[in-house]
């Protein structure tokens, strides 16, 4: 069973509470629609990122087609548009390759910035001014 930390302390990289990201479709390591994560996460799923054409390409070519659909585990694949947590690490490759989609900020956890930092989400942020 995946193990989760206490959501009542899950900050955003802001230092507010954890806003949600997506329920449509259910995105989060748990599946919770939060960027949440816990020591059961290997990936570092923390980042709420609003989906691109080139980003969803990006991912693809780097192995993992985030357009695809697992009907056995109800996932219907993304689209453009679509918010979901990514892996911090992947979300850094898509800043390194100038692909990197727009995050939320509110929805980004505070784990994020052991990967990213906070300026570079900043600068990519569609809920920051």
């Amino acid at each position: 069973m995946k193990e989760r930390r206490d959501l009542a302390q899950a900050l955003n990289v802001l230092g507010e509470p954890l806003a949600p990201c997506g329920l449509d479709p259910m995105t989060g390591f748990y599946r919770d629609g939060c960027c949440n994560t816990g020591y059961d996460d290997p990936g570092i799923h923390v980042i709420c990122a609003r989906m691109t054409r080139e980003f969803l390409e990006f991912s693809k070519r780097r192995g993992n087609d985030l357009t695809l659909p697992a009907p056995e585990t109800g996932f219907r694949g993304l689209k453009p548009g679509d918010r979901w947590c990514l892996c911090a690490a992947r979300w850094r490759e898509a800043l390194e390759a100038g692909v990197a989609p727009p995050v939320v900020l509110a929805a980004t956890h505070e784990e994020a910035l052991a990967v990213v930092a906070l300026a570079d989400l900043k600068r990519h942020a569609i809920d920051f001014t």
